[in-house]
């Protein structure tokens, strides 16, 4: 059910962070963006808002999915350079062949809100150990990089040297295969490699 109209009415209630006036941040933390509109916002009484304080709004929400003229997927926002096309080409895969989409789709339809909450949370904890629906995120991961790579495969754009965009795939095949999330990768160099000191990430994980 969701659309640019209930993506409107979910921005409207999100909390408010601040509104821009010549060069001035004015501080309406927690106050409503509809409230706003009605010229009724404590910070600024009697004025309403205008496109610009609107885009500004928009900029202060972090859901995993972030609506702007294109979808802003959030949720593996950072990591390495070597893995910095392995998120576009994920969500390529996924959404640009009908066949892929629909495949992804089936994977997660009957899946309740509350479902989709409780996997968040575990995989934050337990990574692709967490389970939903009797299989494993790390199971599951499998699945969708191979519905992607398909999708992926279908659309047949190579480069210079004749390789689709299925090679962007491969850091994140590499991790189901090992059956470590990045976050495990990044804490076991810490405990071994990097001695517990975190200088090293800024030098291998830096793009």
């Amino acid at each position: 059910g969701m659309g640019f109209e209930r993506y409107v009415e979910y921005m409207l209630d999100v909390p408010m962070y601040f509104v821009s006036r010549e060069g001035r941040f004015i501080d309406a933390a927690g106050q409503s963006f509809r409230d706003f509109l009605a010229g009724r916002l404590p910070a600024l009484l009697g004025e309403r808002p205008t496109i610009r304080d609107w885009e500004d709004h928009l900029t202060t929400a972090f859901p995993e999915v972030r609506m702007k003229r294109f979808l802003e997927m959030r949720g593996a926002d950072g990591g390495p350079w070597r893995r910095i096309c392995a998120l576009p080409a994920l969500w390529v895969g996924l959404l640009y062949n009908a066949s892929s989409l629909e495949g992804a789709w089936e994977l997660v339809q009957d899946w309740s809100a509350t479902e989709r909450s409780n996997l968040l949370h575990d995989v934050n904890r337990h990574g692709f150990r967490a389970r939903i629906r009797g299989m494993t995120v790390g199971e599951l991961a499998g699945r969708v990089l191979e519905i992607s790579r398909a999708g992926l495969a279908a659309r047949n754009r190579v480069d210079d040297a004749g390789r689709s965009e299925e090679v962007h795939l491969e850091p994140l095949h590499k991790l189901v295969e090992q059956g470590k999330t990045a976050a495990e990768v990044m804490l076991e160099a810490y405990e071994t490699r990097w001695r517990q000191n975190v200088d090293p990430v800024f030098s291998e994980y830096a793009y």
